[in-house]
């Protein structure tokens, strides 16, 4: 059987995770270091398992076969290591800190004011700020023991607690764009790449998870 993923196999799931980006944000999101990255790239590349985009957005992205052999790396990963079942605990305790994740990410974007209408925060009120601040400490509070969890069984989710971490200081000491940015590691971006993380794992999709309020 396969042992679990590591090498190239780590970057082609981090990258299918992440979508199209550089090899520094790769390096982040696996804890390998550069050199690491770069060789894997290079090798998936010859296989036909990743393509390098130009132009101002482009960068490093699956292809349709490379998403194909990360499929089946992971199903052969869980049976290699008998985790689908702490997995698939950790996963219903993750969903079930879901719906508190988003409401806080809504909360922070938003405000209501004294009309009722919702509007931009402009993260003046540092009161209101503070209260929605709280609400991410608590919930990471609560979803560090599911992190723990999952690298129990699966080492490649360890650096997940690291990035929710880094960006969670970052929150806190006033760095607004930390908790919901969308084109860097904010406590938002790394929770959704989590999210998908779990759903491939375990060869799910979004429409199966019933009862879920939204999704990340």
């Amino acid at each position: 059987m396969a042992p679990p993923l590591a090498g190239s196999s780590l970057v082609l799931h981090a990258l299918r995770l992440t979508g199209m980006t550089g090899g520094g944000r790769l390096a982040g999101a696996t804890g390998l270091g550069d050199a690491e990255v770069r060789a894997a790239l290079d090798e998936l590349a010859a296989v036909g398992h990743v393509e390098h985009h130009q132009g101002t957005f482009g960068g490093w992205a699956a292809t349709p076969l490379g998403t194909q052999a990360d499929d089946a790396a992971l199903a052969a990963e869980l049976e290699a290591t008998r985790s689908q079942a702490s997995v698939e605990q950790a996963y219903r305790s993750f969903l079930a800190l879901n719906p508190e994740l988003l409401s806080a990410c809504t909360d922070w974007q938003l405000v209501v004011d004294d009309a009722g209408v919702h509007r931009a925060n402009d993260h003046t009120d540092e009161a209101y700020d503070a209260s929605v601040v709280a609400r991410l400490v608590d919930i990471d509070r609560r979803a560090q023991p599911v992190l723990t969890s999952l690298t129990t069984s699966l080492a490649r989710f360890e650096p997940y607690r690291r990035r929710l971490r880094l960006a969670l200081d970052h929150v806190r000491s006033g760095e607004s764009d930390w908790f919901t940015g969308p084109l860097f590691d904010s406590y938002h971006t790394v929770w959704f790449e989590l999210h998908q993380d779990l759903l491939h794992t375990l060869g799910l999709d979004r429409g199966s998870e019933h009862g879920e309020r939204g999704a990340s």
